[in-house]
């Protein structure tokens, strides 16, 4: 059965830097982490479809150059090459936009990967709304698209702590794994006896019972952030971060919203169709009513922006979070 598990306090480690703004963070984890997999595991190859620099995959190119393919501007290119290298033994990273991943390539990544159980991991970069370029670019859609594929992995992480974790960890998952990619100066959050665990969720702020908080990828960072703040009006906010959205862990979910009186969902995505979904489906089924907020992105395509500017004027952003904490709505 999934369980969930209680973190402690975060510290600087080592290869990290603080920025600007007091964050710790770690330049290409994902990168960086599957070139030094790549010394120990000649099967590890790296594809991308002409994004090698906009999805961190430089420094595995960088390192391992004759593993390294880059297909052009042609992302259904890119999820068939994937499948064959699987096919021959290899386990293919491939990296492109979520967008296009979703978009162009669902057939190919639902029959060539998916139904066949190649050992295709897809790292899909600027998900949601990261990407300040407009309704081309970002992906608000893609947990919804691709949580409808059979025998499909999807994973959202947190921070460059777990991510790194995942992409260790993806490996040895069998079949296709759908990933959330985090690029460039990636934040370190969690602490260093964070865990990734596939398929359970982990607590990560014990709250006093009275706002609890369900989250994924980036979000359950914010979280933190909020939750911290939340503090000076005498709120004590616990915090679930579903890492796995597929396969999701309900009895966690469950266990987590029975503790508390009232609910905040929060994820970097559509409210339909992702995780506040999933969590309104395992509310139902286990007969539990109680009053939740969404905080997520309407059914909508958005402009060009910031991201700054974008979380701010859709309602994502730190504030969003300070209402539903301290106001419920």
């Amino acid at each position: 059965m999934p369980e969930t598990q209680t973190i402690g306090n975060r510290t600087r480690g080592m290869g990290e830097v603080v920025d600007v703004a007091g964050k710790i963070t770690e330049t290409a984890p994902f990168g960086n982490t599957l070139a030094e997999m790549a010394n120990t595991r000649p099967e590890i190859v790296g594809l991308t479809a002409d994004m090698g620099r906009y999805s961190d995959i430089l420094p595995f190119r960088d390192a391992h150059p004759e593993r390294f393919f880059n297909v052009g501007m042609a992302e259904q290119n890119l999820i068939m090459v994937a499948a064959g290298l699987a096919k021959t033994g290899k386990i293919a990273y491939c990296t492109t936009y979520s967008v296009f991943i979703t978009r162009r390539a669902y057939d190919f990544v639902a029959i060539a990967c998916a139904h066949s159980m190649a050992n295709v991991k897809i790292f899909a970069g600027m998900p949601g709304l990261v990407n300040g370029y407009g309704a081309t670019h970002q992906a608000t859609e893609d947990i919804n698209m691709m949580r409808g594929i059979a025998d499909l992995t999807i994973i959202d992480p947190c921070d460059a702590t777990e991510f790194k974790q995942v992409v260790r960890a993806v490996a040895d998952i069998p079949g296709t794994v759908y990933v959330r990619n985090l690029r460039g100066k990636v934040p370190v959050e969690l602490p260093e006896d964070y865990r990734f665990e596939l398929g359970k969720a982990k607590v990560l702020r014990e709250g006093d019972g009275e706002i609890g908080l369900i989250s994924t990828g980036y979000m359950s960072a914010r979280g933190l952030d909020a939750a911290g703040m939340a503090e000076d009006d005498g709120k004590n906010v616990g915090i679930l971060h579903v890492g796995t959205i597929k396969p999701f862990d309900k009895a966690g979910v469950i266990e987590f919203a029975k503790r508390h009186k009232r609910l905040i969902v929060a994820e970097n995505h559509k409210t339909t169709g992702g995780l506040a979904t999933l969590v309104i489906e395992a509310l139902y089924e286990a007969g539990i009513q109680k009053p939740l907020v969404k905080i997520g992105l309407a059914d909508s395509f958005f402009e060009c922006g910031s991201q700054e500017y974008l979380e701010s004027k859709y309602a994502v952003d730190i504030p969003r979070f300070m209402t539903a904490i301290r106001d419920g709505v």
